[in-house]
């Protein structure tokens, strides 16, 4: 046998195992750690925690150490937080790859929820756009607690006035994901005939609103029990996908921002503009490649048309939270809400969220 055959095959029996093995780390689930003791000085408050990936029968409703302000953060007093999706992929460490930066085996951060609605009760030495009292709405990590702290700068702003501490808590990651989705990768434009598939869950309710209040024609796909709603926020058209399919309808749109996942991109090319935009709004569900295949594909398949395919990883950034506030100040957005919840009952939240087929948002109520 040639050298260059025997070194060839080394390289695969090497890239082989080590893909294995990266595969055996990254699905490795340990067992759940013990609650580190709490001195009796502590001040404790109640959240929710997990120290293992898994089912919603991880979480823990638990005493942990009340948080203590830096000098740039704001100490909140959470009203009320909500469920996303994330939430439950953090739990699950699912799809694996995220793992490399959540933690190997377990995750490295013990707290769960990013969306919240409540009062400032302390702030650092050096804030200066936020005093106790205010109401404020946000995201942050660990957001499933009594209390939580927040960057002055991060995602955090004062609560619309118009809006309870239920309504601006669904906002952060949802509003901000169908905003970015539709200004930022959709180019979003007045006039424009936009398609919301997955009109009726939580991004979705935002992507009607938003794109109403840029001057969109908005065709809103949704089931049947949910066509009456996407129409009172203010859908111009809903198509019930158990009767009818818009990838095959003839119609086509200048934008399509896709929630679901459940049409291959050939099939909404069909019902894209020649020069559209298709936004891919999270993946479909799987630990493995299931996730990344969606990007995968686009990828290979945008330098051979004139359309765009494009995958969004919203980030939340304080302008754009800024935003949502005017917008529901304005009456622009009403966020709408499916199913209220405890603290103590977040594993039940999690649960009801991953049948994926709330309406809206759902919320943990802390009052």
């Amino acid at each position: 046998m040639k050298l260059r055959y025997k070194v060839a095959g080394g390289i695969l029996i090497f890239l082989a195992v080590a893909i294995l093995s990266l595969a055996l780390v990254l699905s490795h689930n340990s067992a759940c750690g013990p609650a580190p003791a709490v001195s009796a000085e502590t001040d404790l408050m109640k959240a929710i925690v997990y120290r293992c990936y898994g089912s919603p029968e991880v979480l823990e409703f638990a005493d942990v150490e009340k948080p203590s302000p830096a000098d740039d953060e704001v100490l909140v007093r959470v009203h009320a937080a909500s469920v996303n999706p994330l939430d439950w992929h953090y739990m699950r460490g699912s799809p694996y790859v995220m793992r490399l930066m959540t933690g190997l085996g377990a995750p490295d951060r013990t707290r769960l929820g990013v969306d919240f609605a409540g009062t400032v009760e302390a702030v650092g030495k050096n804030v200066t756009k936020f005093k106790p009292g205010d109401e404020v709405f946000g995201g942050s990590g660990g957001a499933f607690a009594e209390y939580i702290t927040v960057g002055e700068d991060k995602a955090l702003a004062l609560k619309p006035a118009n809006m309870t501490f239920e309504q601006s808590a669904t906002v952060a990651i949802a509003g901000i994901t169908a905003l970015q989705a539709l200004r930022d990768k959709g180019k979003i434009k007045p006039g424009q005939k936009v398609l919301i598939n997955g009109a009726s869950g939580g991004v979705g309710t935002f992507a009607v609103q938003i794109a109403k209040s840029f001057g969109a024609e908005v065709t809103g796909v949704c089931s049947t029990r949910n066509v009456a709603m996407v129409r009172s926020i203010g859908a111009d058209h809903v198509i019930d996908y158990t009767q009818d399919d818009y990838t095959k309808s003839g119609q086509r749109y200048d934008l399509i921002i896709d929630n679901v996942g459940n049409h291959s991109l050939l099939a909404n090319r069909r019902a894209l503009d020649p020069d559209g935009i298709l936004v891919m709004v999270g993946g479909a569900k799987g630990n493995w490649l299931a996730p990344l295949m969606g990007p995968i594909k686009a990828l290979m398949l945008s330098p051979f048309v004139e359309q765009e395919f494009v995958m969004l990883l919203a980030r939340l950034r304080k302008d754009d939270l800024a935003i949502l506030r005017d917008l529901m100040q304005t009456g622009k957005v009403t966020p709408v809400i499916d199913r209220r919840y405890r603290l103590s009952e977040v594993p039940a939240a999690i649960r009801y969220s991953e049948k994926g087929h709330a309406r809206g948002k759902i919320v943990i109520n802390l009052d």
